[in-house]
């Protein structure tokens, strides 16, 4: 059975409070498991996708009609950070013989944060603390579930800890909240670590919105990525209405540019191959 997740707000800075408890944010995908009636284990994403066959480590789990929400990430044997890319990787695999070699060298791990059914009672109207509690007493028999730790008052500490570690953020969640499925809402806050870099706009996009970037290395740029988010329309017209007359050629995808224009850019952090991970404009570098 899919359940829409409830979905969190974003609050620019770490913050503490007696009314929330705060945890790690990991760095994987959201997913939903649901074992019912006696039958296997179903699990799902986000947006109702099912993704059962691509991590068969989870299948087995001692509990009997029960719904649980968390999230699914890989970790880097020689980090041993969290993985977002090889958890992606092990989302896309779709043949049999793949996702079997893929579950035995990049094991798949869940993190669960909330129970949202058990033994034929729907959670979702209790209170986040009470409904913690029934988790914690539970025995899932399986290595690769586990449950998410999570600290009182002190946002701002663990915050600290989750910067110095690399990791992704923290979640501040109000402890008398009710788990508001399908909705947005200010009782589950994230506060995301974010990197900020400077960048060299390169071009544009022609099909659809994305500013070309690269980075200073040398004498020369390195291509980093595209900006997509965090653009007002008021910026796009100040970046297109002067940089227009230094444009040196196009493709059929691209318009490309003098690198002129400056702009600080905030990521979630590096991909693998050197890449921007999900990065947002700031502002123009005068």
């Amino acid at each position: 059975m899919f359940v829409a997740p409830m979905l969190l707000e974003t609050t620019q800075s770490a913050f503490n409070s007696p009314d929330h408890i705060f945890e790690p944010k990991i760095d994987g995908h959201r997913l939903i498991l649901s074992r019912l009636d006696g039958g296997p284990t179903r699990l799902y994403t986000r947006h109702n996708n099912e993704c059962t066959r691509q991590y068969p480590e989870l299948y087995d789990i001692a509990q009997e009609d029960i719904v649980l929400d968390g999230e699914v990430a890989c970790v880097d044997r020689d980090t041993g950070l969290i993985d977002f890319e090889t958890v992606m990787e092990r989302f896309v695999a779709r043949k049999a013989d793949k996702v079997l070699r893929l579950s035995a060298v990049q094991p798949a791990n869940y993190m669960v944060f909330d129970i949202l059914q058990y033994k034929g009672e729907d959670l979702r109207g209790w209170p986040l603390m009470r409904r913690k509690e029934l988790l914690a007493g539970l025995d899932f028999g399986n290595p690769r579930i586990s449950i998410v730790p999570y600290i009182e008052r002190e946002g701002e500490r663990l915050f600290q800890e989750i910067v110095s570690r690399q990791m992704e953020g923290v979640v501040a969640k109000r402890k008398e909240s009710v788990y508001a499925t399908g909705q947005r809402s200010a009782s589950w806050q994230k506060i995301i670590n974010w990197t900020y870099v400077d960048v060299v706009l390169t071009g544009w996009r022609k099909d659809e919105f994305g500013w070309i970037v690269g980075i200073q290395e040398g004498e020369g740029i390195r291509p980093v990525g595209v900006i997509e988010l965090g653009v007002t329309g008021q910026q796009r017209k100040a970046f297109y209405g002067a940089i227009r007359p230094y444009v040196i050629g196009e493709d059929r995808h691209n318009v490309y540019v003098q690198p002129l224009i400056r702009a600080k850019v905030k990521i979630r952090n590096w991909t693998k191959k050197g890449l921007l991970r999900s990065p947002v404009f700031v502002e123009f570098i005068l």
